[in-house]
């Protein structure tokens, strides 16, 4: 009897353990709530396992979670109506997407960065190879997509420097024509970490007297824009949310500038920026930048300053080309016709909408496409087996105006 005692209580405590990871509230308008919460419950399972390595020091935490990249990791494979080749431009790797349908004119081009905080995610991850085939057959567009270089082996600003490289060299005259694209209609974009790294490259073209080439448009898909404030409203809402939860939010900031775990701790507390930076918090004072449905119920409190000497120790969290809402009004005028995504259930929420209405209000002509059902990192599941109408539709979304627009 006690054997049997002993088998139920092990019966009961895994049944137990299993729940806690399968059940994971998925909010009830979105679509395909069993699906979701599958996906969902296997990113939670990776998450505690490469939590689990890394504390035994067998495996970085961000290493651990790469292999998923590798798991998604597709070779540049030609079809009937597209050339895809891995490349370099600029000694950065990128995938390289070329139409075989014949252009009546010259072509449009799209520069895409790929998501994953800085320290995740490939051009060759099959998600973002589909959607770079899907934007040069239906746009008959050149799409570079590019494999910057990631954290926790490369800190701030490598990630940008490589981005900027490639499009700074793309955008040349003679590299241009090679390729038949309009140098009138050229676009950057990107989901997550790629869209702060397309704001932030978009920025800084206005600033670089060596390029000519004007970009048409930016395209932000649910980016991260701002490292000051960690607790606006859309990060206390989903703090547990889908796939992006505040914790892994705030481990990929602080490790896209250091793997000293102080900042860390610092940002996941909100006491990481200095008072001496106090003016900067005009840029994200959610209190006047977000609409009265995204306020309420949430009351604003100003900033609680940490200490000077992380901000010393790695400036970059302050840095626009790491955080392009801390930006003056004055640089954001000249930024080109905009599309920003965000989704309710997204920890980065605020940060799109903030930016989209500050572009707004600077005279930018902005698309803000707000998915009130959707959740962050969407788009990427278009590929089987991971597969969602909701990705489907976002990324229908994206490709439509870019048709429009571009």
């Amino acid at each position: 009897l006690p054997d049997m005692g002993t088998k139920l209580l092990c019966f009961v405590l895994a049944s137990a353990l299993l729940a806690y990871y399968l059940y994971t509230p998925v909010p009830e308008d979105v679509e395909e709530p069993w699906k979701v919460m599958f996906i969902s419950t296997s990113f939670r399972v990776l998450g505690h396992l490469a939590e689990v390595t890394d504390r035994l020091g067998l495996m970085n935490y961000m290493e651990a979670l790469m292999l998923i990249t590798a798991a998604e990791y597709v070779a540049p494979t030609s079809d009937e109506n597209i050339t895809v080749t891995d490349t370099e431009f600029s000694n950065v790797a990128v995938r390289l997407f070329l139409p075989r349908k014949p252009a009546e004119g010259l072509r449009r081009a799209v520069i895409f960065f790929h998501g994953g905080g800085w320290c995740l995610g490939h051009a060759g991850m099959k998600s973002y190879d589909l959607l770079a085939r899907w934007t040069s057959n239906r746009l008959n567009a050149v799409v570079v997509s590019v494999n910057y270089r990631l954290a926790p082996k490369y800190h701030f600003p490598v990630q940008f420097e490589d981005v900027y490289a490639v499009t700074k060299f793309f955008l040349q005259r003679n590299v241009l024509s090679q390729y038949g694209v309009d140098p009138e209609r050229v676009c950057v974009a990107g989901d997550s970490a790629g869209g702060n790294l397309a704001a932030a490259v978009a920025q800084q073209l206005l600033e670089d007297s060596e390029v000519d080439t004007k970009l048409k448009a930016q395209v932000l898909i649910y980016p991260a824009l701002q490292t000051l404030d960690l607790n606006l409203p859309s990060y206390q809402e989903n703090a547990d949310q889908l796939i992006l939860p505040r914790s892994l939010m705030v481990k990929f900031w602080s490790e896209y500038f250091t793997s000293d775990l102080a900042l860390r701790d610092a940002m996941a507390s909100n006491r990481h920026v200095p008072l001496q930076s106090s003016h900067l918090f005009q840029f994200i004072n959610w209190s006047q930048l977000l609409p009265e449905e995204l306020r309420k119920g949430h009351v604003y409190t100003g900033p609680v300053y940490g200490s000077s000497e992380l901000a010393q120790k790695y400036p970059g969290f302050l840095d626009p080309r790491a955080a392009p809402l801390l930006v003056s009004d004055a640089r954001l005028r000249r930024l080109p016709l905009t599309y920003i995504l965000t989704c309710q259930y997204d920890v980065l929420r605020d940060d799109g909408v903030m930016y989209a209405e500050r572009l707004q209000a600077a005279g930018v002509s902005v698309t803000h496409d707000h998915a009130k059902d959707a959740f962050h990192g969407a788009m990427t599941f278009i590929s089987a087996p991971a597969e969602l109408a909701v990705g489907h539709r976002l990324a229908n979304r994206y490709l439509e105006w870019l048709d429009r627009n571009l």
